[in-house]
């Protein structure tokens, strides 16, 4: 196994793996003193991890980890458990509604969309899993995911940030009352709204009760 090992790729997931929650801006100068590589070696890693998208430079020359680590994010370990709670839910709901359906997390003060079902329809939203947005409070999905939203409550919101998009949005917690995460529904607002009281706002409210009933006999927190 040693004879197949390449050791630049080594170097590179141990400069990847300096970052962590608490680091998650760093330096040449913190890489260097994290990995005990040379400056010049740093440099020349962490272009080929930026060329590929994993880490992004700022104009202050701080690094921080870039988009492409996201699309893997949804593979990681908790996937196959997530993807098997998850997964048959937005498909019912996609089915039903017609519309796009997904399922958003909580990254600090950004969102992830960590699975999804675009609708069948050829006019709808498209979203991509593992697609990584800041927070806005005129988001439906991001009022769900701020904490203040009674379970069973959707949130509704048109615009924002496309013009003549429709979302609305559900809170979703364990048996506990743990946050953990956010059922969307979104479509185009000339089809959508009409809809939304009668059909799509209580096919939601259905869905986050069987996933805040099955969720602590299948999985731990995100």
């Amino acid at each position: 196994m040693a004879q197949r090992r390449v050791e630049a790729v080594e170097r590179a997931l141990t400069l990847l793996g300096a970052f962590s929650r608490d680091r998650r801006e760093l330096t040449l100068t913190e890489l260097a003193n994290a990995s005990g590589f040379y400056k010049s070696t740093i440099l020349r890693l962490m272009a080929s991890l930026e060329y590929f998208g994993y880490v992004v430079r700022d104009e202050r020359g701080v690094y921080r980890i870039g988009p492409a680590v996201l699309t893997l994010a949804p593979l990681a370990v908790e996937g196959p458990q997530l993807e098997d709670l998850v997964r048959p839910v937005l498909v019912a709901l996609r089915e039903a509604s017609e519309e796009t359906a997904a399922f958003h997390v909580r990254d600090g003060e950004a969102r992830i969309c960590r699975l999804c079902e675009n609708g069948r329809l050829q006019l709808r939203h498209h979203l991509d899993e593992g697609a990584r947005v800041a927070l806005g409070e005129e988001e439906a999905v991001d009022q769900a995911l701020g904490g203040e939203l009674p379970p069973g409550r959707v949130a509704r919101s048109h615009g924002g940030r496309q013009a003549g998009l429709s979302t609305v949005a559900i809170a979703i917690h364990d048996d506990a009352g743990e946050l953990r995460g956010a059922l969307s529904l979104s479509g185009p607002g000339a089809r959508f709204d009409a809809r939304i009281e009668a059909h799509h706002a209580p096919l939601l409210i259905e869905a986050a009760a069987r996933l805040t009933h099955a969720w602590p006999r299948m999985l731990g927190p995100i």
